[in-house]
């Protein structure tokens, strides 16, 4: 009977975890164990759309401390400097995967040379806004949850001690110096100090270190280096002034990988993940610097981090079981990590309820392949963006073109050159709980104008009726708020968050 949990690790991963136990299942007993030799890695996070209502909904958190104690900023989705166009937008919302009542074929058909404003959100970031206006004057935030978020991982885990401590967790600090273990059984963390700390199911929340699942089980670690060629990050970022906030996330193709640039407040938060058989480090910093002057002499010097990406066979081995970066790593182009979090720790409590406390060991074998498969999808979808990204013709391009194997992806992408952007079938090639949907496959084959051998000829009538929508959206969209704007306005003495304003 599992009556303690024990964390370990105080990062977003153990955090969420932790948070998510006491408040789906306040019978539990969590301690977290916090080392204070680990730094918080202070680089800035976007999220997906399954972040607000998780934290606002499934576990009842107040958005107004959110607000107040993180400072967020609205992320709508991915501007994509990326493939022949000369951009596009991935948005949280429904672009290509749907179909105006009075058009005969899907919104993707429409778009062969044109992905601008094609529903109000991807309007929205095409003219730099964040919400449209509602009759009243507020913004309207809900309406199918399409946004997510743009957080400091400082301020964000700020966030989580604080909502932690609230529900009822309790936090060691030190550092492991051992482990209690017997075969796939831990009995006991044992501190620096010589302190044990026991627990009855652990969590290794303890990032890329896996001190349980990749230390002290020696787990075999499941390399995508076949797949996606980066393994290095250099990070930097300079002080806002006068830019504008962005309501997006920028991922910019550059010579042997991408660029990243998160927005936040008073902070630009900017990264290229490149490959290191392509491109040695002082030529990568050089390029990045080239494209980013404004990280010399300010507030952050760039730095290099090295990753691998990839994921642990189990990460539900014993009493352990892993999160975050500790069952697995993939390179930040989907901004997948805090969703994988989320999924990691709803699978666990839910594991943990329906087992009555008790698990078999089918059950941790069934979250194992859940969360294989959770990281093998990652891995594929991201794939597709390095096979089709025909924007330069370096080295590291060209080899993304011919060595990137697709795998699961690869039925999806066959289907799509056959048969062109229709949604038929799509449960059946994709799955109803991928986490990108027909919509976000479509989105990347559409963006980056994938060839396909089924167009559609619109007639000058559909033509004139999709170029009004188009216009209707553009409007919409001009007469929206900004992200600073929505600021003041949520900042304002007489602001009240209504129901469904937690959840954008």
């Amino acid at each position: 009977m599992i009556r303690k949990v024990t964390v370990l690790g105080a990062g977003s991963a153990g955090l969420i975890a932790a948070l998510t136990l006491r408040r789906l299942l306040p019978g539990l007993a969590v301690e977290i164990v916090r080392s204070p030799d680990i730094g918080v890695i202070g680089v800035g996070e976007g999220t997906t759309r399954a972040f607000p209502p998780f934290f606002f909904e499934t576990l009842r958190l107040d958005p107004a401390e959110l607000f107040a104690e993180a400072q967020p900023v609205w992320k709508l989705g991915i501007r994509f400097l990326w493939g022949p166009r000369e951009r596009f937008f991935y948005t949280f919302s429904y672009q290509f995967d749907q179909r105006w009542p009075d058009l005969p074929r899907a919104n993707g058909y429409y778009c062969e040379k044109d992905v601008e404003n094609v529903d109000v959100w991807a309007a929205l970031m095409a003219a730099g806004k964040a919400f449209p206006k509602a009759k009243d004057g507020r913004p309207i935030f809900a309406r199918h949850q399409q946004a997510g978020f743009h957080i400091e991982n400082r301020k964000l885990v700020g966030w989580l001690e604080n909502a932690c401590l609230s529900s009822g967790a309790t936090f060691t600090d030190g550092t492991v110096a051992s482990v209690d273990r017997d075969d796939e059984h831990v009995r006991a963390l044992v501190l620096e100090s010589g302190q044990r700390i026991d627990g009855d199911l652990f969590v290794d929340a303890s990032g890329f270190r896996s001190e349980l699942i990749g230390r002290a089980f020696d787990e075999p670690f499941l390399s995508f280096s076949d797949s996606l060629f980066c393994d290095r990050a250099i990070i930097g970022g300079w002080p806002r002034t006068s830019e504008p906030i962005s309501a997006y996330t920028t991922a910019e193709t550059m010579n042997a990988g991408w660029c990243w640039q998160i927005e936040h407040e008073h902070w630009i938060n900017r990264g290229y993940v490149y490959a290191s058989n392509f491109i040695s480090d002082d030529d990568a910093r050089a390029e990045f610097l080239g494209k980013n002057p404004g990280t010399v002499g300010e507030a952050r010097e760039p730095r290099i981090v090295k990753f691998r990406s990839g994921r642990y066979a189990r990460t539900w081995i014993g009493n352990v079981v892993g999160i975050g970066n500790s069952s697995g790593f993939v390179e930040p182009l989907e901004a997948t990590a805090l969703s994988v979090i989320i999924h990691e720790s709803r699978s666990l409590a839910a594991a943990l309820f329906e087992s009555a406390f008790e698990p078999t060991p089918s059950i941790a074998a069934l979250y194992n392949r859940t969360m294989a498969r959770v990281w093998d999808e990652i891995r594929d979808f991201i794939a597709i963006h390095y096979r089709f990204n025909t924007r330069i013709a370096t080295p590291f391009w060209q080899h993304c073109w011919h060595e990137t194997p697709l795998k699961t992806a690869q039925p999806i992408a066959d289907f799509y050159v056959e048969n062109g952007p229709t949604s038929i079938h799509k449960t059946e090639l994709i799955g109803l709980d991928n986490s990108f949907t027909a919509e976000g496959y479509l989105a990347l084959l559409i963006g980056q104008r994938v060839p396909h051998r089924k167009p559609h000829r619109p007639s000058p009538g559909e033509l004139q009726q999709w170029e009004r929508y188009r216009a209707r959206n553009a409007s919409v969209a001009q007469h929206g708020y900004s992200v600073a704007e929505t600021l003041a306005m949520i900042r304002s003495p007489g602001w009240r968050w209504q129901p469904g304003d937690a959840a954008p």
